[in-house]
C-alpha cells in the first residue's frame, strides 16, 4: 500500500485522533509524542486535508483573522521605517 493510499483510506477518527494529538503534543494514552512522531502526524494531516477537501477554516494551522484582515493586527502586514511606504488605508481607527 502507498502512502497516497494509506492516506486515501484513512478512516475520519484516526484522523481526528492525529490532529488532536498535535495539538495536545500527546498520544490519546497519554504518551507524549517526539518530535518525529509529530512531524510524521502533522504531514499525514494536512496531506489528508487536501486529498479530502477539508475546508480551509477547519484544516490544521487555520488562523481566523476576522475583522483584524489588513489592519496593523495582522502580522502578514509588511511596515516599512520609511513613512513614504505607509499605506493609510491598511490602518482601521478604533475609539473606546
Amino acid at each position: 500500500m502507498t502512502y497516497d493510499e494509506l492516506i486515501e483510506r484513512l478512516d475520519p477518527m484516526v484522523y481526528r485522533n492525529l490532529k488532536q494529538s498535535i495539538e495536545l503534543g500527546k498520544w490519546p494514552d497519554g504518551r507524549a509524542m517526539s518530535r518525529e512522531q509529530r512531524a510524521i502526524s502533522l504531514e499525514a494531516v494536512i496531506y489528508y486535508e487536501n486529498k479530502h477537501n477539508i475546508p480551509e477554516e477547519q484544516r490544521v494551522g487555520y488562523l481566523d483573522r476576522g475583522e483584524k484582515a489588513g489592519t496593523a493586527c495582522d502580522p502578514s502586514v509588511q511596515f516599512s521605517t520609511r513613512k513614504k511606504d505607509v499605506d493609510p488605508d491598511q490602518f482601521v481607527e478604533v475609539k473606546v
